[in-house]
């Protein structure tokens, strides 16, 4: 090769070393609760709706007499008296009638122990270890189960399905609205963030006590504190960057992160005061937030700390004495949780019947309030049953409501819902009037249900 070749292929290579290099792109952040399965819903087409001269709860403390609701695209537009629409709108006319948001349970087990109850339908629990935060409760959803239909007949349009309370960490919960759908994610709420489902007390202790462990209650808080620790390393590994970054997933750590990360809810099954402070130290040492406290019947006991500390209450109206860390209920226990100024109290239902009569369960808790002094009023104990859940679910910017913007999940009852009388007579989703009490053609009707009456010997 010539010189001058030689001398102009080196001058080429040392401008190509010195010229400045593209960086390269930062590695994406590693996401512990990403979503593989995503909703697939799609709200049901339907017509503007304009619901008159009602008395309408709105979900926000407020009450409007002689008040109109107006809905369109699946949201809701106007709350207020007077208010005109376009002639494509379907007026109804709700003299006499009361009108709320859509009931919202935080603690349903439908689908996961789905009617008729059975062995084969007994996919609640991961009973296999202490620690199952792997396990998904929306992989074991049955979107026939009869229960979800029975439940919008009593004006519930979304709900949370959590595993159940046999483990010290059962898995992720999932919320739903409720419609139907041939699959789960059909049903999936959209956006909405996943709850982790823990239990402390007697039940892990009992399932686990001949198994291995834990058997005690310390065990069961050194089972906690093990599994957090373990994510909390893995976490900050994840973080890094690096080789670690490229390790095998942990499906079990990557939803103990997403808890201590703040974007998985964790909700947790707990009974007893002493124990409830507990797991409110124990998401102090791991940096997670506690959504809500689930049946809590001493929750009264520490209702102010609940409240200072922004963690909701999810109670039973009366349920209480059946074992003993459930001995000490009293059934003011809803309405000491939520008079403590920024008490958040939720009624929820763990039971399939339950969930069809949260409204008098909830009316329960007016009662007896009552006998002891407290005054609530209808506009205030409905949010219990909507705006409170809406929150701890984080899907308050959605629903829970009745304001502009917000989805359109509207019940309309035959009279106070507080009332032993109340029935759901119109329940809309997002605007479509999917159950109709007077018009068998919008009560729906499970898949597993239809033809039963002829498998069973009858004819309706």
């Amino acid at each position: 090769m010539k010189p001058l070749t030689v001398a102009v292929l080196a001058a080429l290579l040392a401008g190509c070393a010195s010229a400045p290099q593209k960086p390269a792109a930062p590695a994406k952040p590693y996401d512990f609760a990403a979503d593989p399965y995503p909703s697939t819903y799609q709200r049901i087409a339907s017509p503007p709706v304009l619901l008159q001269h009602a008395i309408v709860l709105t979900g926000t403390g407020t009450r409007l007499d002689d008040a109109d609701v107006l809905m369109r695209d699946g949201r809701i537009v106007a709350v207020g008296n007077g208010i005109e629409t376009g002639s494509d709108a379907v007026r109804v006319d709700a003299t006499g009638k009361w009108i709320t948001p859509g009931i919202i349970d935080i603690h349903s087990h439908l689908g996961v122990y789905a009617s008729p109850g059975a062995s084969a339908h007994s996919d609640g629990n991961e009973a296999t270890a202490p620690v199952t935060a792997q396990v998904w409760a929306e992989h074991s959803v049955w979107p026939q189960d009869p229960g979800f239909h029975a439940a919008l007949a009593g004006g519930v349009t979304a709900l949370q399905i959590l595993p159940g309370s046999a483990n010290l960490i059962g898995g992720r919960g999932v919320t739903l609205k409720n419609i139907s759908a041939t699959t789960y994610q059909g049903m999936k709420f959209p956006g909405a963030p996943w709850g982790l489902k823990m239990a402390c007390g007697e039940n892990p202790k009992r399932v686990y006590g001949q198994r291995g462990g834990p058997s005690t209650r310390m065990g069961n808080v050194a089972g906690y504190r093990a599994a957090f620790a373990d994510a909390a390393e893995y976490m900050k590994k994840r973080k890094a960057g690096g080789k670690d970054a490229e390790a095998k997933r942990d499906l079990k750590l990557d939803t103990l992160a997403g808890a201590i990360n703040g974007d998985i809810r964790v909700n947790i099954h707990c009974y007893r005061a002493d124990e409830m402070a507990i797991m409110l130290d124990l998401a102090k040492e791991f940096g997670f937030k506690i959504a809500a406290f689930h049946h809590g019947v001493e929750a009264y006991k520490i209702a102010d700390r609940l409240a200072a500390e922004g963690v909701c209450g999810a109670l039973w109206a009366d349920w209480w004495g059946f074992k003993m860390e459930s001995f000490d209920g009293i059934q003011e226990n809803i309405a000491l949780v939520d008079r403590v100024p920024g008490g958040c109290a939720i009624v929820h239902s763990d039971s399939a019947e339950g969930i069809q009569r949260l409204n008098q369960e909830a009316a329960k808790v007016i009662a007896n309030a009552g006998r002891v002094g407290i005054r609530i009023s209808p506009e205030h104990a409905i949010q219990w049953l909507t705006r409170n859940p809406a929150k701890a679910m984080g899907i308050d910017d959605q629903t829970g409501t009745l304001e502009a913007g917000k989805m359109a999940d509207v019940v309309v009852w035959n009279g106070n819902p507080f009332s032993s009388f109340a029935q759901a007579e119109q329940v809309y989703v997002d605007g479509a009037r999917l159950y109709d009490r007077r018009d068998p053609a919008r009560q729906p009707t499970s898949d597993f249900l239809l033809g039963q009456e002829i498998v069973s010997g009858g004819v309706r």
